[in-house]
Parts: C-alpha cells; sequence; structure tokens
C-alpha cells in the first residue's frame, strides 16, 4: 500500500498525490503510490510511515548551539546525528553507501537459480542488493509524496542540512534541501531538509 499522511484525504492518499497532512517517513520503494512493492494502490494507504523510533522526521529543528561534540571520529554533534545524514543511505561515520544493505537484510534482493538478472554475487551467495533508488522517503507539510506519474514511481529523501541564517518554511535550508518543518527555523540550527528532486531509479 502507498503511504498515507495522516491529515490529507483518502482521496488524496489512494488516488492522487498527497502533500497536506503531517509529515511522516516511508520505505521509497513501496511507499509511493503504484512503486515496486505497492500492490494495493486502488482502496488502501498505509496507516502510516516508517515507525523506527529513532527520530528521522523533517518536523524536528536542531539548536546547533548546544551540539556535542564528535566522538571516536564520528560527527555526532546534532542530538545524536551526524551532518550531511541521509536515512537509509548513510552509516553513523557518514559513509554514503552505494547498496540498500541499511535498509534490509542482505539488501533487499535473494537471487534464483539460473536467473541472469540476479545472478549470485562471488562471496555473496544468493544476495545481489538494491543499489539504486533505495532510502527513506519523506512526504508531508507540503511535500509531495510521490515525483511524477511513473511508469518508475519515485519518492523524495531527506538530509541533515544546518542553516547558519534560518530558513522559512517551504524555502531551501541547504540547497536542494528545503525545509518542511512547517515552521521557520531559527539561526544555526539543523533539520531533516526534504530533496525537491526525486530519489533515483529502483536498480
Amino acid at each position: 500500500m502507498p503511504a498515507g499522511l495522516p491529515g490529507d484525504t483518502k482521496a488524496n492518499n489512494t488516488g492522487a498525490n498527497p502533500s497536506a497532512g503531517q509529515p511522516i517517513t516511508f520505505d521509497l520503494i513501496s511507499g509511493p503510490k503504484g512503486s515496486l512493492f505497492d500492490k494495493d494502490s486502488t482502496n488502501n494507504a498505509s496507516t502510516g510511515a516508517l515507525s523506527t523510533g529513532i527520530g528521522f522526521g523533517a518536523e524536528s529543528a536542531i539548536n546547533l548551539n548546544f551540539a556535542s561534540p564528535p566522538r571516536n571520529g564520528y560527527v555526532y554533534g546534532y542530538d545524536g546525528f551526524s551532518n550531511n545524514e541521509q536515512p537509509g543511505i548513510t552509516n553513523p561515520s557518514g559513509t554514503v553507501l552505494t547498496n540498500a544493505v541499511l535498509m534490509y537484510i542482505g539488501g533487499g534482493r535473494t537471487a534464483t537459480s539460473g536467473s541472469p538478472r540476479y545472478a549470485n554475487v562471488a562471496g555473496v551467495a544468493g544476495c545481489t542488493p538494491y543499489t539504486g533508488g533505495f532510502g527513506i522517503g519523506f512526504a508531508g507539510n507540503t511535500g509531495p509524496r510521490d515525483a511524477g506519474a511513473g511508469p518508475v514511481f519515485q519518492g523524495f529523501t531527506g538530509k541533515l542540512v544546518a542553516t547558519a541564517v534560518g530558513a522559512a518554511a517551504g524555502a531551501a535550508i541547504a540547497a536542494p534541501y528545503i525545509n518542511l518543518s512547517g515552521v521557520a527555523l531559527p539561526a544555526n540550527t539543523a533539520a531533516f531538509g526534504v530533496s525537491n528532486a526525486a530519489a533515483g531509479v529502483i536498480a
């Protein structure tokens, strides 16, 4: 089912492209309407989002004046998050991963015998991780869930970005990442800005 935005209408959540309501996070491979694993897009939408309990979300502003110092060489200076962190894409050290091992066990795909597309990778028998279009998507507070009409249905990723001067609601925190918190961000804050460019093709 596509991800539903609490506060938007059922018609938008199931038949259109919601953007109103509360900000949510969702899996980019199943959350957009008509995406690879959206198997019930006609009458239903999920009750919501990606419930991880780890605090990702566009609605949080982090005061950099009270940031903790880096620990063990890692930049945890933003209430436990790393600067430039992309949920589902970067690991805690800030390394940008090239496949979906943070999102799914084994990267999300299992090879089948005799399938040339999913041929076994040497040393990783049976696993052929997704290498494009994966990650955690963000929507709500005017941010759309879906990018375009397909046939490749995509969403929009988030990234922890900081602003020294502040950012109005709906304005760029650091291009191309937009402030969808619903409020103006003060100076010297960071937030999970949402890209205004669609995520890559699922591959």
